[in-house]
Order: structure tokens, then C-alpha cells, then sequence
């Protein structure tokens, strides 16, 4: 696996994003994208960090990938791949010049950063972002890759509104109970 994505040179970035956004999208309950968002904060602090590929703990770095069915894999893709290819295209690619790759890694690792949310919902639009980004950075689509990060910035927005209101909510409900219950039980049966 380590060699695999090292051989892919900093195109791994984009598929790296790409395979563990898919997989931070799956049905799963809310905590678990505590668990799924960390190959994606490695990924992107890597990125930011300058390094030319993504790095893999060694444990899965050292994952044996049976070739034949990688290969049967990627051709049942292959017609997805194909309509993608017709609307991608390498463009803006201003966006991939090396002294912006630390700044978008950056950025990335802000939006992986709010999968960390554990409310419902808040983790949809991150990953999705990300996923756009991925796909941009695969593709050279400079395009693509700045509409996953401006989706990405509202994500992040949208996750900061939500995080403010519940805490917003959960301190009006603490100074609801603080309040002294006596005086108005007191008065309501005094005028019985």
C-alpha cells in the first residue's frame, strides 16, 4: 500500500482524500467519524506539512494489495471514470504551483478538522467538500479543486453556527435550571 500511493507522488494527496472522505460518507453513527476523519487529518497535515506523497503508519503502509483484483477494481470504474474525465480537465493550474500546495493542505486540514463535530449532519458537508477536492487534485482541476474548498469553507461556517447555537442552547438551558424554582411554587399556591 505504502509504495503503491508513494509511486503516485503527490497525486496520492487527492486519492488518499478521495478513498477516506468515501468512506467518512458512509452510513455509520455519529461518533464514528472521530474515527474516520484521522486518515484524513493525516493526509492533509502531510500535505500542509510539505511532504512530495502521503506516509502511511507502517502498519498500513505495509498492507499487501493482491494486484489481480485491484486491477478487476479499477476497470469496473472504468465507465464512471470515463464521464468524470469528460467534464474534468486539467485548468487554473495556477492553483497547483508548489508555493500554494502547503496553503491548500492547510485549508484542507480546517475542513477535516470539522468532521471532529460529533452532531448529526455536521460531518456530511466536509467530507463532500473533500471529496471535491480530492477529485480536483487527482484531475489538475483547478476548477474543481477551488469549489471543494469553497464548499468546504461554508462547511467549516456552517459547522461553527451549529457548534455555537448548541452551546448557546445548552447555556440558557443551564441558567433555566439555576434559576430558584421556591419562590414561584410559593406564590402560585399562596393564591389557591
Amino acid at each position: 500500500m505504502g509504495e503503491l500511493l508513494a509511486s503516485l507522488g503527490e497525486r496520492s494527496f487527492g486519492w488518499s482524500i478521495i478513498v477516506f472522505s468515501l468512506v467518512t460518507l458512509l452510513p455509520l453513527p455519529p461518533p464514528t467519524t472521530l474515527i474516520t476523519a484521522l486518515p484524513l487529518l493525516l493526509a492533509t497535515a502531510q500535505m500542509a506539512l510539505g511532504y512530495p506523497h502521503i506516509r502511511l503508519p507502517s502498519r498500513i503502509a505495509e498492507i499487501r494489495l493482491d494486484y489481480l483484483k485491484l486491477r478487476r477494481t479499477l476497470l469496473r470504474l472504468r465507465p464512471v471514470t470515463r464521464r468524470l474525465e469528460r467534464v474534468l480537465h486539467p485548468r487554473a493550474s495556477g492553483l497547483f504551483r508548489e508555493r500554494y500546495e502547503r496553503s491548500l493542505g492547510a485549508l484542507m486540514f480546517v475542513i477535516a478538522f470539522a468532521l471532529f463535530v460529533p452532531l448529526p449532519l455536521t460531518g456530511w458537508f466536509p467530507a463532500v467538500s473533500l471529496f471535491v477536492v480530492g477529485v480536483g487534485l487527482t484531475e489538475r482541476d483547478g476548477l474543481v479543486t477551488g469549489i471543494g474548498l469553497v464548499l468546504g469553507l461554508l462547511s467549516v461556517a456552517v459547522t461553527v453556527l451549529v457548534v455555537a447555537a448548541a452551546a448557546e442552547g445548552a447555556d440558557r438551558l443551564i441558567d433555566a435550571m439555576d434559576e430558584d424554582p421556591a419562590p414561584a411554587i410559593s406564590s402560585a399556591v399562596g393564591t389557591h
